[in-house]
């Protein structure tokens, strides 16, 4: 999981440079074929992929349809709200699947994750208001943040349907058909952008952030969370996103996008403390 908030915070800083450019909806969708075509050869090569891997496809349909839609609502959010405040509503991500763990697993909280998450989730806060005081008492969210947060509900619901949904299948096969099921319902729903889209013309960011969240930000992390959602709560799986803002801070400073101020820093640093919690918890149980 710390692999993957490292990949995953890349797709926030280059998909704030190119979502403005494609319609995100045709991008997701290429991006999922191609995913699928990475993660399928490395099921075969390893011999995971059987018959029995697209058993009950109405799981992987659903699967598919819930991930496609986090990624088609992030890059809508990216086209106004900063890299920074996107990362930060993804680092909600935890405490809603808290809910969803509960909700579908029957996972209970710890005091101290309960505290833990409370933390994060106030530190995500104050970065999505700029740490501004006066926004924050009037509740003026951007409405990138508003529509990526959206997407963060349909991630925090896939963690846990996994582990539920799950029939044995490693974590491998299981993504595969996930991502074939996700691929045909986004070529099904966006054909029309993308027949549209003149693909040759698009800028160069653009197929450099294609390449990136096809293999690091959706192949690898797409595995990476399968194997961890396997082996972990769905809240402490999740927990890890608390270091994204921190990466894509990282990102933004070598893209030359410069660094937020020092009032923001502060709440990135209570998800930071979010997480250190979590991890003890981890140790202790």
């Amino acid at each position: 999981m710390l692999t993957f908030s490292a990949l995953v915070a890349g797709s926030f800083s280059l998909g704030s440079m190119a979502a403005p450019l494609i319609a995100p909806a045709a991008f997701t969708a290429l991006r999922f074929a191609i995913a699928a075509a990475l993660v399928g050869a490395a099921a075969l090569a390893s011999g995971s992929l059987s018959r029995a891997s697209f058993a009950a496809p109405w799981r992987h349909l659903l699967l598919g349809t819930i991930f496609a839609s986090y990624f088609v609502l992030m890059f809508e959010g990216l086209k106004t709200a900063p890299a920074v405040s996107t990362a930060a509503v993804f680092t909600l991500t935890p405490l809603l699947s808290a809910g969803f763990g509960w909700i579908l697993l029957r996972q209970r909280l710890t005091r101290r994750m309960a505290m833990a998450l409370g933390i994060g989730a106030a530190g995500a806060v104050w970065v999505i208001f700029r740490a501004d005081l006066v926004a924050l008492m009037r509740f003026e969210v951007g409405r990138g943040e508003a529509i990526f947060f959206a997407g963060c509900i349909a991630h925090a619901a896939y963690t846990p349907l996994v582990r539920r949904l799950n029939r044995g299948e490693t974590p491998l096969a299981f993504t595969f058909v996930m991502l074939l099921a996700g691929t045909l319902v986004l070529t099904l729903w966006a054909r029309d952008e993308v027949l549209a889209t003149d693909w040759p013309a698009l800028p160069a960011v653009v197929w450099i952030t294609l390449g990136y969240t096809a293999v690091f930000a959706s192949a690898a992390t797409f595995v990476l969370l399968q194997y961890a959602t396997l082996r972990l709560p769905s809240a402490k799986v999740m927990a890890y996103t608390y270091l994204t803002p921190c990466w894509v801070i990282l990102w933004e400073a070598g893209l030359g996008r410069g660094l937020p101020h020092g009032l923001v820093l502060a709440g990135i640093g209570l998800t930071v403390l979010a997480l250190a919690m979590l991890l003890r918890d981890e140790e202790i149980a």
